[in-house]
Parts: C-alpha cells; structure tokens; sequence
C-alpha cells in the first residue's frame, strides 16, 4: 500500500514567512531549501514530485514535511543534536557581508577580494569565501556593455566594420582613440550594479570624461 504524506495547511503569516526566508540574504542555504519543500507541500504536491522537482530525497521531504506539520515554522531552522556544522555567525553578520559586497567598494579600489572583505568584517577569508560562494556573489567578474541612444548607431557601426573589412584600394585606414597625456578619469556610462547571480557591468565602449 503507498504511504500517503502528511497534509501540510499555512497558518495566516506562515506562507509570507517562508517565502521571506527563501528570498533572504542571511538565510542558510538548507533552510531555504526546507521552506522551498513545505511551500511545495503546502499547494498540494506530493513527495515525489517535490523531490523530483528540488533534486533531493523522498524522505528528505517526508522529514520536513512531517516536522513541519508537527513543529511550524520554526522546526525548519533546527538542527539534530550532534550533526551538522554548527554556525560560527548571525544571519546579520552574513547579511552585513552581502550587503556590503553589493553596495560598497574598498577605498582606492574596484572591487572587494576576499582577504579585504575579511579584514573589514572581521571574519576569516574563508567565512567570506562560503558566503559569498553560497549567495553566487563573484565581484572580480565583471562583464561589459555597450549603450547607444543614437539612432543611426546600427548604420554607422555597419559603415565603420565595413571600412576595417574592406578598405577602398589603396587607402590608409585609421583608428583614433583615447588622446594621449590626458588622464581618463571616470567613464560617461555609469556601470551597472553587481546583484546576486550575476556580475557588475561596464560600459566596453570606454568612453570617459578627461581633465
């Protein structure tokens, strides 16, 4: 005979809990992954298809589905006496780091390194490396964009590769860019933010303002 799982119903409140610590910064990754397990329970599917769905275990689901249905919430966040790495720092501690990776860059510098981003919070390297491995932050990744509010631009830039790929006969072709002895001190395209799962970006076209 199947085995039938545990009913699992959200308490006014729950359903908005679960969904803001799956979406938290400071949420460990396993706790997510139990509040994604009982939101899946809760619409009506079965363990099988949460498993299926989330990549984990039948009784993986049993387990926090049934202690959900007995404990709430709160159940989700416990760990078994004697297993599993207890935490070294606060959900505001982790939350401080992501945040400052996100919106703060070291002085005189454009982006944190690790041993930095250590040295500011006060945290081992390593700590700052599990966070930000376990947020998918990489802010030594950066990847480039090009912005034109020229209407004209897809004409002029098939006009210019034209000219590189297939000069006139007997013709001199050549490329000016950055004026020498003048220092490039900002760029006239603001980048774009670093967020969780992808990189910051920078204008490729390095158009900037000089002195």
């Amino acid at each position: 005979m199947a085995r039938t799982s545990a009913a699992v119903s959200l308490a006014d409140g729950d359903l908005e809990r679960l969904e803001h610590w799956v979406a938290a910064y400071g949420t460990p990754q396993q706790v997510a992954l139990r509040c994604r397990i009982v939101l899946a329970a809760a619409s009506g599917h079965t363990n099988l298809e949460i498993g299926m769905e989330l990549g984990v275990d039948v009784k993986t689901v049993a387990l926090w589905r049934g202690r959900f249905a007995q404990a709430g919430p709160e159940s989700l966040w416990e760990v078994a006496s004697g297993r599993g790495r207890k935490p070294t720092h606060s959900p505001d501690k982790i939350k401080a780091i992501v945040r400052a990776t996100l919106s703060t860059k070291p002085k005189g510098m454009t982006q944190w390194s690790c041993r930095q981003m250590a040295h500011a919070q006060g945290v081992s390297k390593s700590t700052v490396s599990n966070i930000w491995r376990s947020h998918n932050l990489k802010p030594h990744r950066v990847k480039s964009f090009k912005l034109s509010r020229d209407a004209r631009f897809l004409e002029k830039l098939t006009d210019v590769v034209g000219l590189y790929l297939n000069p006139p006969d007997q013709a001199l072709v050549l490329c000016v860019d950055e004026k020498t002895q003048i220092q490039a001190l900002d760029r006239t395209q603001p980048g774009l933010p670093m967020k969780k799962g992808d990189y910051a970006g920078l204008d490729f076209s390095d158009g900037r303002a000089y002195s």
